[in-house]
């Protein structure tokens, strides 16, 4: 991602101005000139130019118009500005976009070799309609007179623009435009799938997969070579990117191993059982493949201090080297691209440039890789059929690959699910790693440093093209095996057409009696067509419970202001009449997004009073018909129960008790029993009812193997657990159990026990397992973020019905925008930025003129990174008042955070200011640490809460951190 920071001095970076000026008229140009072109914009008494930025005339590549604009005095900063812009992007139709590689220079007048030029690609359209380098070079450098770039004051400025088509992604069909299909990626596996991509290709290696012996019972998820199987035949006869699950459950890998990045060469020796110390090519100090197979074929002198000892000969005088016996048909080459830095003690990536050719001749030089014994018959001429790629650091990245599968002139690059075609120059060329610009006048060359280039290359020897590059097709794969792949592609094509059509469907939900009874959270559905007619539907009901259509009556759900559902009218005969779709639309109109019904059981009149159905109760319960019982009604149950006592005597709607109500009963306590009940009446139980949980309990030496199952509390503490885990397993003694926590992402148990009496509830053991609701929120583009929060307030829980929501900008566990309610939804940028929404707490809504709201941040310091300030956690806001000192701040923090005495004793409290921070004592006055004004990046200057981090840590392809832990690939099967 490119962050317009003003510290960022190299690199392209987006630009905040003012929109374009409208450029002046020009003819309009055929869409048949020249892909590429060069415009030199001579610009004279460029020292006396007063305007900010300044815009060249307009020139025409590839049938767009373009202009480059240029900041003279720099865009507030003390460099030059230089961007290449879409001339007509004011009058260009809605979603219009083009994609340009392109070059910006300024000539250097005195020495031509000393003009600085910076290169970059970007993909335009109506929000970044402009592209380039706000620090482009340094101001001083450029008005100096002595170096050349401002001669006569005329300053010379060039842009190379070579026009790209666009390809749209989103409806980008890769088997039609390149009869090729891609893998998905399940998170970050694309090392895995540029290998696969690159092994399928070579059909000799795709036949002797579909040679491999499997039998009609094995299972794709627990036999490597039934899974390979599969994957291939899909990567040949599917129209549409295919999944690698079943590969990587046969290799026994679950979900987080799936979002573990590992690297092509770890992944390729372990696919194939491969030696660890298999032969890599080094790059560091290498210039192109030759250079490294003299580097690994150079003889070593031992002699002086270091002779070498042969058996019973002792120290000798030798020479030791490696020559090659033979070569293989196809060779694989991994380049050594990281290495162990061990001034800076981590790895380190090499980016330097590494030359590889289309042809590569092993026999050069009279052979001299070949040992004496070698087979000199055999012509080691090798065609490049694969350039594996790595784009990124250490860290991180992303994996793909280019391939000529044929090896004809035509390339494809193979990235995950995308399938494209490409020329020979960004198959190599652009693939060989750093390039070096003529730049500065002091003769320090400025390297732009490619983070993509090529991780392992694959040859195919030119007289073994025909056997490897051969015709692989369905005679090839065993019979059983064709059967059953067929079989599962039509299940898949039978799935995606029931998918397809899934819109011509409504599911009707069915609530009886029994089930509301029974609380079993069983869904009893029936699918119809839309235009089906609700008649039907009751003839459908009529076959599956044995009631007569006269005898059913349906009513639809409403959601009431408590937010809970309760059965609200009966259809009325109009609505009985329609069509299903038509009845769907009706119930949608409620805010219910499903068609739920509810089978009536007449029960009670409303003028009745709930004394008149005892004998009716009593006979449900089984218990006797005289029995004396008490009722409540249960009012709602999430997120907290409100059950009331109801008066017998009084009727039902004086009871204010109407369809749908849920009425509760138990046997009248007996006074004086002297029994005692765990739960003594309805309300109790309830509560109960809405803090059971199931747990799951596993022994600590087999954690992927469940021992048992216990109905708890979250409200039970330590001792309640143990005593009912002691009282399962048949210890005398609860304290000799201890319990260990499990980690939702790694599906082991965390590293440290429980600490005996450490937490509160059982709850807090299971914290990870507290359900996530989505809401999915579908508005029109031109909708504003008001129109966001009002629809989610209807969708979630408020603390109160007055509650205010606000919608934030978040961005590496920093808030740096409250979007106002008026800005368009179009405008926000989701694809880096989190969004989130949150109640506006009361105390912000009430501020008095000394009051101050400021930023609050997690953070610790990386030692790994000389103690460099590193933030975590969710960022929020705090109101502080004047004169307020640390110790009142720190209370407020607790309460807010809910952090346990314990802990919260060791974190420690920081005023931070770009990075640095300032620890505070808890007589400081907070207040006075923050400025009296708002500030640009008043994100940068916070509150911080130094604490250790414990959440667990996840690697992902994409924006990796350093704080990740990584397991080595394995295959378990």
């Amino acid at each position: 991602m490119l962050v317009p920071h003003n510290d960022l001095v190299d690199g392209p970076q987006p630009m905040e101005v003012a929109p374009a000026e409208t450029a002046s008229a020009v003819d309009a140009q055929s869409v048949d000139d020249p892909p590429s072109a060069r415009f030199t914009w001579t610009i004279d008494s460029f020292s006396r130019l007063n305007s900010k930025k300044l815009y060249s005339d307009i020139f025409v590549v590839g049938g767009y118009k373009w202009r480059i604009l240029i900041f003279p005095k720099g865009n507030n900063v003390d460099h030059l500005s230089m961007y290449l812009d879409v001339a007509d992007s004011a009058t260009l139709p809605y979603g219009w976009s083009r994609y340009a590689q392109f070059s910006l220079s300024v000539v250097n007048q005195i020495h031509q070799k000393y003009s600085i030029r910076k290169d970059t690609q970007h993909q335009f359209n109506a929000r970044e309609s402009d592209w380039g380098f706000t620090s482009f070079m340094p101001l001083g450098e450029l008005y100096d007179p002595g170096r050349g770039y401002l001669v006569n004051d005329t300053c010379i400025v060039e842009a190379d623009v070579a026009v790209r088509r666009v390809i749209d992604y989103w409806s980008h069909d890769s088997k039609k435009e390149t009869g090729y299909v891609g893998l998905k990626n399940q998170g970050a596996t694309c090392y895995m799938n540029s290998l696969l991509q690159t092994l399928y290709h070579i059909p000799y290696f795709r036949k002797a997969v579909y040679h491999m012996p499997t039998t009609e019972n094995d299972m794709p998820s627990g036999s490597i070579p039934l899974a390979l199987q599969s994957l291939f035949y899909k990567l040949q006869y599917s129209d549409t990117s295919v999944a690698t699950k079943e590969l990587t459950k046969s290799f026994g890998w679950d979900t987080y191993d799936s979002f573990m990045q590992h690297d092509v060469q770890e992944l390729n020796r372990v696919l194939c059982e491969k030696l660890e110390d298999k032969m890599k090519l080094d790059v560091k100090g290498c210039r192109d493949v030759y250079a490294s197979f003299d580097k690994y074929v150079e003889v070593e002198r031992l002699e002086g201090d270091n002779k070498y000892h042969a058996e019973q000969h002792g120290l000798q005088d030798a020479r030791k080297g490696v020559l090659f016996i033979d070569f293989p048909p196809v060779l694989q080459l991994q380049l050594k691209r990281f290495e162990y830095d061990f001034m800076r003690d981590t790895m380190v990536k090499i980016n330097d440039r590494y030359e590889f050719p289309l042809q590569l001749d092993l026999d050069r030089e009279d052979g001299k890789y070949l040992s004496p014994e070698a087979d000199r018959s055999v012509r080691n001429l090798y065609m490049l059929h694969s350039v594996l790629v790595h784009s990124g650091g250490v860290h991180g990245g992303h994996y793909y690959a280019y391939i000529r599968p044929t090896l004809a002139d035509q390339w494809f690059k193979f990235d995950d699910e995308r399938v494209t075609k490409e020329d020979v120059k960004r198959a190599l060329e652009e693939q060989y790693g750093v390039t070096t610009d003529k730049s500065r006048f002091n003769n320090s060359p400025f390297k732009f440093t490619k983070y993509s280039n090529a991780y392992m290359l694959v040859y195919i020897r030119e007289s073994d093209k025909e056997k490897i590059i051969c015709n692989v097709d369905e005679k090839d794969i065993a019979e059983h095996l064709r059967i059953r792949l067929k079989k599962e592609q039509e299940e898949k094509e039978q799935k995606r057409k029931e998918k397809a059509e899934a819109h011509l469907y409504t599911i009707i939900k069915v609530a009886r009696n029994e089930d509301l009874l029974e609380q079993i959270g069983k869904d009893i559905y029936f699918d119809l067509v839309d235009h089906d007619k609700v008649s039907y539907f009751f003839e459908e009901v009529a076959k599956e419970y044995g009631i007569p259509v006269q005898f059913q009556r349906f009513w639809l759900w409403a959601k009431r202001q408590n937010h809970t559902y309760r059965p609200n009218r009966p259809l009325t005969p109009q609505e009985e009449a329609q069509s299903v779709g038509q009845l769907r639309e009706v119930s949608n109109k409620a805010n219910n997004a499903e068609l739920k019904l509810f089978l009536e059981v007449e029960f009670g009149q409303g003028i009745g009073k709930p004394v008149e159905i005892l004998t009716k109760l009593n006979k449900m319960a089984g218990f006797s018909s005289d029995q004396e019982i008490e009722l409540y009604e249960e009012i709602k149950f999430e997120p907290n129960v409100m059950c009331e006592h109801i008066d017998k005597k009084l009727t039902f709607r004086a009871s204010q008790l109407e369809d749908g109500d849920i009425i509760c009963f138990q046997k009248c306590p007996q006074v004086g029993s002297g029994a005692q009940h765990r739960y003594p009446d309805v309300p109790s139980f309830l509560e109960y009812v809405h803090n059971r949980q199931v747990v799951r309990f596993r022994s600590l030496e087999k954690p992927k193997e469940d021992e048992f199952c216990l109905e708890l509390s979250k409200l039970h503490n330590y001792d309640d657990v143990v005593e009912r885990v002691a009282h399962h397993l048949g210890f005398d003694d609860p304290s000799k159990i201890r319990l260990t926590s499990h980690n939702c992402y790694s599906q082991q148990p965390k590293p440290q026990p429980i600490k005996y009496r450490g937490v509160d509830h059982l709850s807090d053991m299971l914290v990870h397992y507290n359900q996530v609701v989505i809401h999915t929120i579908r508005l029109p583009k031109q909708s504003t973020v008001g129109d966001v929060i009002n629809d989610l307030k209807t969708k979630v829980e408020l603390s109160h019905p007055s509650a205010e929501l606000r919608l934030l900008e978040v961005f590496y566990h920093k808030i740096y925008k409250i979007f106002p309610h008026n800005e368009k939804i179009e405008n926000i940028n989701d694809q880096y930025w989190t969004l989130r929404a949150e109640e506006i707490p009361e105390e912000e809504k009430n501020l008095v003129p000394n009051d101050r709201l400021i930023h609050v941040y997690h953070f610790m310091k990386d030692p790994a990174q000389n103690q460099q300030v590193q933030n975590f956690g969710e960022p929020f806001f705090l109101v502080i008042h004047e004169g307020e000192t640390l110790a009142e701040v720190k209370v407020r923090i607790q309460k807010k955070l809910q952090v346990p005495d314990e802990e919260f004793a060791k974190w420690k409290f920081a005023f931070l200011s770009l990075g640095r921070p300032e620890y505070l004592q808890d007589s400081d006055i907070v207040s006075s640490r923050f400025q009296r004004r708002d500030v640009y990046g008043a994100w940068e200057q916070y509150l911080g809460l130094e604490h250790s981090d414990n959440a667990p840590k996840r690697s992902f392809a994409a924006n990796q951190n350093r704080h990740t832990f990584e397991k080595p690939v394995k295959i378990y099967n």
